[in-house]
């Protein structure tokens, strides 16, 4: 089993594999809470506790192990597909040409933005006081 096209796309493969690696083991996790919810997954087995993580090998511990492994594996697969792997080729190649800001355009376009929506804050505060005062004096309240 090699890899399409190896070479190309290496930080945009490797960052999909590790985030969607990632939501699996939170899922994994998700699942061997519920199931040690019930009673009969919770159970060890023989006694043994696993001495790394601090986890008794329980019926819970196996089944969400094998999800989060099996899940791992076919992310992994899905991502050698032809048409996922130029998807993610293609993305890294994008983000290659685009021109990122520095931190001084950064931080005045921010200060642009922070000032402007103070403004418009104070206006629309301003304007909704004023228009509440004519309603009030149009209705005689």
């Amino acid at each position: 089993m090699t890899k399409y096209k190896q070479d190309q796309g290496r930080l945009a493969r490797m960052a999909a594999f590790w985030l969607m690696a990632l939501l699996c083991v939170f899922g994994a996790s998700f699942l061997f809470d519920q199931l040690v919810a019930s009673s009969s997954m919770r159970t060890p087995i023989a006694g043994i506790r696993i001495p790394v993580i601090s986890v008794d090998l329980s019926p819970a511990f196996l089944i969400s192990s094998i999800v989060c492994v099996v899940g791992v594996y076919l992310i992994h697969r899905w991502q050698e597909k032809p048409k996922v792997a130029d998807l993610l080729i293609n993305t890294e190649a994008e983000l290659r040409k685009v021109t990122w800001p520095t931190m001084e355009e950064v931080i005045n376009s921010s200060l642009v933005v922070i000032v402007f929506v103070l403004f418009l804050g104070v206006f629309l505060a301003f304007a909704d006081f004023l228009l509440a005062r004519v309603v009030r004096v149009l209705l005689r309240v």
